[in-house]
């Protein structure tokens, strides 16, 4: 099974990408839904514990978290120490079951794969991208963005230019759904041969 990694800075698509993969049949594991059903149960407790009064009946409430570890690079260390190993070990489990299953593919979707040192987990990578004109649309029409916030995010991230370049595969969403779709398939075929357009185990 090819394990591809899905990846792309902040507004530029990935999100609808991963959801082209998953309705071409192909198993996506999105470590932002992980990490929302994790703060709903495992990682709770532990959460809970490294910063009181961060849960809600169990749950992670993720504005006061935020009010903890936002701006405290060593608190965020502390959270993506709690985090991280429970969203791999259930991306492990998530291969483990379509490996078994005999799917020919399976994608991670994973924000920040160069950032987190993620390239030695799969086998290929395709970085979803935008022109940066496109990208800041984008991103400042989501509720409560705001233009600090925009570069503080993307001075965090590896940027556009670096990822492309040590992309496998690239997906340009500027150009609309069905040209991005075109590419998914693309991606698709020359992974796993199969050009039937339906791709589950």
């Amino acid at each position: 099974m090819i394990v591809l990694g899905l990846t792309g800075s902040i507004g530029m698509g990935k999100s609808a990408t991963a959801k082209m993969f998953a309705e071409a049949g192909v198993p996506v594991h999105d470590s932002d839904e992980t990490v929302h059903r994790l703060y709903s149960g495992k990682a709770a407790p532990l959460v809970e514990a490294a910063f009181p009064g961060t849960t809600q009946a169990g749950v992670v409430d993720r504005v006061r978290l935020a009010g903890k570890v936002l701006g405290d690079p060593a608190a965020l260390k502390q959270l993506e120490a709690i985090v991280h190993p429970l969203v791999r070990a259930d991306a492990d489990a998530f291969l483990a079951k379509h490996r078994a299953a005999g799917a020919p593919l399976a994608v991670l979707d994973i924000p920040l794969l160069f950032e987190t040192g993620g390239r030695g987990r799969v086998d290929k990578v395709v970085v979803v991208t935008a022109s940066p004109e496109i990208q800041r649309v984008r991103v400042l029409a989501r509720p409560g963005m705001s233009e600090e916030k925009f570069a503080s995010i993307l001075a965090k991230q590896v940027p556009d230019a670096e990822k492309r370049r040590q992309a496998d595969f690239i997906i340009d969403t500027g150009h609309g759904f069905e040209a991005a779709r075109k590419a998914v398939e693309a991606v698709i075929v020359e992974l796993t041969g199969d050009k039937s357009g339906r791709h589950g185990s």
